[in-house]
């Protein structure tokens, strides 16, 4: 099993000044994986000890091995590291420490006066470079064709336990001690007023904040929305008669997804620990494990991944996972939220929400309204579960569109 002297171990840069209270101290950072974190995934990629696969089941049974072979082949010998490191790196990051855990966030200000502060929260298996495609349109929409006035200030951390916001400090971190760290992040920050986008987890996360945090959250912008805007459970035959054509096959697919399709999440719910060996050691089984989850979940004709998502974007989300060793840690969001005690007795947030619907997802606007105030919504006929990857412009122009509606709006 691979020691932590050879997986990632960032160096920050030191602080601009020494901090007042180390406790709350926000300190510079960079990205600095050793070279023989890289030497040892290539060895251990060359040296993958093959299963024997079932001739004729294709993607039935899993990611196919002659595909797999293939994106190994690709990982070990043309994909840079180092350049989505000097990606990373050319953008301002800093950590943090919130309530006892390390997190990890890029913070883009805007060149524009007035810009609102904005914080983008990815979801799994993704990680803050899902958005490197959407931060120049965000903070200088003039230079990308867009209105100086739609632009924002971006925060764009890492989830607990996700990449280099690692280790985790200890059990607790679900989605709503997350919102918590969030809030407190923006306020470290001393931002007053502020908004939230997020998927998957990241559409989780965010409402959340605007729970926890009303009197500063102007509003919250989700795609890939499952829990809070999806029915639990069968649907009785009256409500699915009441709902649309296209609602009615979002209620469909999400059966197929829990009836075939979660088998990853019933594992990370309740063994993050018993899958985690397999992931923080073995490379190929990290990918393969994420990948299923790129192929099945990005909307393309083909139903290969890389048709949606740029094969190199998808490598560095995993190699982030394992240059850091985090493909365990991170299952345990998983566990943490499907063992939180459930608050059924809270009111709806009185945030204004902003929903953005892909091809891929299963939102119904009628579900998000029992527990949401929802001013905005967008059903879109492509585009998958990594918005930020396969429709970076669509995603772009409807979080302008819901934000110029709550950009001024009164708090407290």
């Amino acid at each position: 099993m691979t020691t932590n002297s050879t997986r990632a171990n960032p160096v920050p840069t030191p602080p601009v000044a020494v901090p007042h209270d180390v406790a709350t101290a926000v300190e510079p950072y960079r990205i600095d994986v050793p070279d023989a974190a890289l030497d040892d995934l290539r060895d251990r990629l060359t040296r993958t000890r093959w299963i024997t696969e079932v001739p004729g089941t294709g993607w039935q049974h899993g990611v196919p091995s002659d595909y797999l072979r293939e994106l190994v082949d690709h990982w070990a010998h043309e994909y840079d590291w180092r350049a989505a490191q000097a990606r990373l790196n050319a953008l301002p990051q800093f950590t943090t420490t919130i309530d006892g855990q390390r997190i990890y966030f890029l913070h883009v200000r805007s060149p524009h006066p007035g810009a609102l502060p904005l914080v983008l929260t990815h979801g799994w298996p993704s990680s803050p470079a899902e958005f490197l495609d959407v931060i120049g349109p965000l903070t200088d929409p003039g230079a990308h064709g867009g209105d100086p006035a739609d632009a924002f200030d971006l925060v764009i951390p890492a989830l607990p336990g996700f990449g280099f916001s690692s280790p985790l400090s200890g059990p607790g971190w679900s989605s709503d001690r997350t919102a918590r760290a969030w809030a407190e992040l923006m306020r470290r920050l001393g931002y007053a007023r502020y908004g939230l986008q997020g998927g998957d987890f990241g559409a989780l996360v965010s409402p959340e904040v605007g729970r926890v945090d009303p009197e500063h959250v102007v509003g919250v912008h989700v795609n890939a929305a499952s829990a809070g805007f999806i029915p639990w459970g069968p649907v009785p035959e009256d409500e699915l008669a009441a709902l649309t054509d296209l609602e009615r096959d979002r209620v469909r697919r999400l059966g197929d997804f829990l009836s075939g399709g979660n088998a990853y999440f019933q594992v990370h719910a309740n063994m993050p620990q018993t899958i985690g060996y397999a992931l923080d050691d073995s490379p190929v089984a990290l990918l393969a494990w994420m990948v299923d989850k790129f192929a099945a979940w990005t909307h393309t004709a083909s139903g290969l991944p890389e048709d949606a998502v740029d094969r190199d974007a998808m490598l560095t989300a995993v190699s982030t996972y394992w240059l850091t060793g985090t493909g365990g840690s991170a299952a345990r969001m998983y566990y943490e939220n499907m063992h939180a005690t459930p608050d059924w007795g809270r009111a709806p947030s009185a945030t204004p929400v902003g929903v953005i619907a892909f091809a891929e997802d299963y939102a119904i606007r009628g579900y998000g309204e029992k527990s949401h105030v929802i001013t905005h919504w967008t059903d879109v006929d492509h585009g998958g579960h990594f918005a930020a990857l396969e429709e970076p412009e669509l995603l772009v122009a409807d979080v302008r569109t819901f934000f110029r509606t709550v950009r001024d709006r009164r708090l407290g």
